[in-house]
């Protein structure tokens, strides 16, 4: 499976988008309320309503602004401390908690946004809750990323480990792009992604490559004829 790079960035552009309609969506129906609706209580809700769908679109933004975006130049190192506080607002809630162990430094973006979409796929394999860890160990030769899930049903999706199992899958669409785009992260980086699961936890763990072979296999992006 090929992508052209137009494609590549389309769909990453349309993944994107689908985190941040939800709480858009919110906002528009909570100006609607109070548009037409004159009961105090009921625009105190709308309000409510506002003000907590405009904190969940601005986190979501933040953090696709670090996971997807260039974040600042293209050779530029990113805080691990910013990338943890853009975690925070996207995956902490009443019912995911997130540990992170990660020491605060300067590390290489691509290894950040790395450790940002692994982020994204513990935390999507976790529909009723539990606990995402995340680690960072070492640098260059020795770097080791690791984030692990736990609780309840914990289990990847299908899109999900169809790319991480280094198989074809029939398509690279909106579901599957974002794991996609991780192992082109982890390619870039030096490193090959790991998965391991049970009933009750996932462990997806990023590390240097022990041989020479095209670490992204099928799934190394190629430019569209004539591009």
């Amino acid at each position: 499976m090929t992508i052209a790079p137009l494609d590549l960035a389309a769909l990453l552009c349309s993944r994107v988008c689908h985190d941040v309609i939800s709480p858009v969506g919110a906002i528009i129906n909570g100006l609607e309320v109070l548009d037409g609706e004159e009961d105090d209580e009921m625009r105190t809700v709308a309000m409510e309503l506002i003000r907590k769908s405009a904190a969940s679109a601005s986190a979501r933004l933040q953090f696709c602004r670090l996971a997807f975006g260039a974040a600042g130049s293209l050779t530029a190192a990113i805080d691990t401390g910013d990338a943890e506080s853009a975690a925070r607002g996207v995956i902490a809630n009443d019912r995911t908690t997130l540990r992170w162990d990660a020491p605060r430094h300067l590390a290489p973006k691509n290894a950040v946004k790395l450790l940002l979409n692994l982020c994204l796929i513990a935390a999507a394999a976790t529909p009723r809750g539990g606990v995402v860890a995340v680690d960072m160990a070492g640098e260059d030769d020795s770097l080791t990323i690791r984030v692990s899930a736990s609780g309840k049903n914990v289990r990847l999706s299908h899109a999900a480990m169809s790319v991480l199992d280094g198989s074809e899958p029939e398509t690279i669409d909106g579901h599957s792009i974002q794991p996609y785009y991780a192992m082109l992260l982890a390619k870039d980086c030096g490193l090959t992604i790991q998965a391991a699961s049970t009933a009750d936890s996932l462990t997806l763990t990023a590390t240097r490559a022990t041989s020479g072979p095209d670490l992204a296999g099928p799934f190394s992006p190629k430019a569209a004829p004539g591009g």
